[in-house]
């Protein structure tokens, strides 16, 4: 064990921002013009929450998420979702040992820092809610006996927005648990032709490890203590949720969770910038990824064109931003 995981080091804004900006050199060796995703992944992380990763299939959803981990140097694993998938083979269950005549626990994929669920809309909601308690409490109960998870963990899950036979949609408990949405766009010509060079010369194939998972943990510590954010901003955070649940073309606006992703990731980009306080331009930053997933448009709406990404833009234009 090194001795940065054997004894406390203080930790600042700086630090965080160094951190960041050489994970994603490393990134950037691998990963072609996904820089803004990169760091959504790692706003998500240092805030404690969950990423759900749109895109259609080839578009790398499960390349970023092995690289961005490698970087940190904690330790992944990946779940394939289908139809046909258990609750049991996501957490694990106790099986009998016969030689010793006793049960012993077989430990899930979800016993890990990053889990990867992959194509998780293919599984049915009994088995997309066995992410449920590991999502919001970073525990599993498995028969009865509560397994606490190891520190950092995250979820990123990944559907496709194409495919709509043989999938169940998330259930609007499942999507809150997701302090961040984000769509992938297919790379641009300039970008896909970098593709093509890199596999083709074989490089950009792996990346270093830049960190521990001890550090990381306790950058999320400084993140939540010790970033300063006013009182109007902490407003302006209210005004922009509960705007939403005033909004005619919504069934159902943000929740308080919302509220407090919106919080966790503004502080989580002052610390990745080398700021120990908040700023409105935090808070704008992280709207579209946190806000739009989370409001449920009326039907009539939707056929007009209107999304929760459009519903949120037209709030945050709005409303009055704190000076």
């Amino acid at each position: 064990m090194s001795k940065e995981e054997t004894q406390e080091i203080a930790v600042t804004a700086k630090d965080i921002q160094a951190t960041w900006l050489d994970i994603l050199a490393q990134l950037e060796k691998a990963i072609v013009g996904k820089t803004e995703v990169c760091e959504d992944l790692m706003l998500a992380l240092l805030a404690g929450g969950h990423v759900l990763l749109e895109g259609v299939p080839g578009i790398a959803k499960t390349w970023i998420t092995n690289q961005f981990t490698a970087t940190l140097g904690c330790e992944f694993k990946r779940a394939q979702f289908t139809p046909d998938l258990l609750p049991s083979d996501v957490l694990g269950t106790n099986i009998y040992d016969q030689k010793s005549g006793t049960f012993k626990m077989r430990r899930g994929p979800i016993f890990t820092n990053i889990l990867l669920a992959d194509e998780i809309n293919r599984s049915p909601p009994k088995t997309q809610a066995a992410l449920l308690e590991a999502m919001a409490e970073k525990q599993v109960s498995i028969e009865g006996t509560t397994y606490k998870l190891d520190r950092p963990f995250m979820v990123i899950a990944t559907q496709n927005p194409i495919e709509q036979e043989g999938t169940y949609p998330l259930p609007e408990a499942q999507v809150d648990r997701f302090a961040m949405k984000l769509d992938l766009e297919l790379p641009s010509d300039d970008e896909e032709l970098e593709i093509i060079k890199l596999k083709h010369f074989g490089q950009g194939a792996s990346v270093d490890r830049v960190t521990t998972p001890n550090t990381i943990n306790r950058f999320i510590t400084f993140i939540r203590t010790k970033i300063y954010i006013d009182e109007d901003v902490l407003d302006y955070i209210r005004n922009i949720v509960t705007k939403t649940r005033a909004d005619g073309r919504l069934i159902l606006g943000g929740s308080p969770r919302c509220s407090i992703a919106l919080l966790d990731n503004a502080k989580s980009y002052a610390a990745i910038n080398g700021r120990d306080y908040v700023i409105p331009d935090d808070i704008k930053r992280v709207i579209p990824r946190v806000v739009p997933h989370r409001l449920q448009v009326k039907a009539e709406a939707e056929l007009e064109g209107t999304s929760g990404r459009i519903i949120a833009d037209d709030i945050q234009r709005t409303l009055n931003v704190p000076v």
